[in-house]
């Protein structure tokens, strides 16, 4: 049985990028485990996914009054974990993924997170790109998400070259802007017939370690134009789903299609879902 600390829990991105960009020891899972569950509650709460399907189980209840469907927070109702995935060279272990009975994996979102040694981020491309070309061999229709955050050590403070993403003057350090190129082509793919080595959406953050806002974003990275921003990465990963689950097998949409709560549930009126709107009944 996971301890407590491990159990899928119902945080905003405020607190899981607080706890990823402040964490003293980053040799574990805890810094980023956080996030696991923000993406694991949001694909629930605005995606509209079951919370069964979702590995690791998000804290929801689901309750039917007649054709309104309820949602409600229950931390008894989580559970923790990774989803071993088949892949077509060898299995993976995923961070988060929805599932739905009798398909397979449909959603899966891999999170990395990066607190030094920038220069060397485009050495781990090919792990990435190996990752996505993987799974989509055994499933094409995969919707796969890649999240990477980084750690945004500013220049000075005795903070080692190699560590640093903002320099003094506020520009990007050289090693992060060429990963953003980089993770910029492997993003958007758009069809089950497309480059199995792209994602269906990825998103880049860069995280304040430092007073006064620890856990901020650092504003204007990426750039608006950017296809990693974080703001249109789930809107990605549904637009992706509905064409390959719903639209296009309306024979499975009684299993496939997204629920949708109701608007007097609990979890719909709580705080933490101000980062994003709640999937509510009418906003098909």
């Amino acid at each position: 049985m996971p301890s407590s600390s491990a159990l899928c829990k119902w945080v905003s991105l405020r607190e899981a990028l607080t706890q990823f960009a402040t964490a003293p020891d980053t040799q574990g899972a805890a810094h980023i485990r956080p996030l696991h569950w923000y993406v694991a509650c949001r694909l629930v709460v605005e995606g509209g996914f079951d919370p069964d399907d979702i590995t690791p189980r998000p804290p929801f209840v689901v309750h039917r009054q007649g054709r309104r469907l309820m949602i409600e927070c229950d931390p008894k109702a989580a559970r923790g974990g990774e989803r071993t995935v088949l892949g077509g060279l060898k299995t993976k272990i995923v961070d988060v993924v929805a599932t739905k009975n009798g398909i397979g994996p449909v959603i899966a979102v891999s999170m990395k997170g990066t607190t030094r040694a920038f220069r060397n981020l485009t050495n781990r491309m090919e792990e990435a790109v190996g990752d996505c070309t993987n799974l989509h061999i055994s499933y094409p229709t995969l919707v796969y998400g890649f999240f990477q955050v980084l750690r945004a050590n500013r220049e000075g403070g005795g903070i080692d070259p190699n560590d640093v993403a903002v320099r003094t003057n506020g520009a990007i350090a050289e090693g992060i802007s060429r990963y953003h190129n980089v993770l910029a082509r492997l993003a958007d793919r758009n069809d089950v017939r497309d480059d199995v080595t792209k994602y269906e959406a990825v998103a880049l953050t860069l995280v304040s370690p430092d007073p006064p806002d620890p856990g901020g974003v650092v504003s204007g990275f990426p750039p608006s134009d950017s296809p990693l921003l974080l703001d249109r990465f789930f809107e990605k990963l549904y637009r992706q789903y509905d064409q390959r689950f719903v639209f296009a097998a309306p024979g499975l949409e009684r299993t496939t299609r997204r629920l949708e709560w109701d608007m007097d549930s609990p979890a719909v009126r709580d705080t933490r879902i101000a980062e994003y709107q709640p999937r509510v009944t009418g906003t098909d």
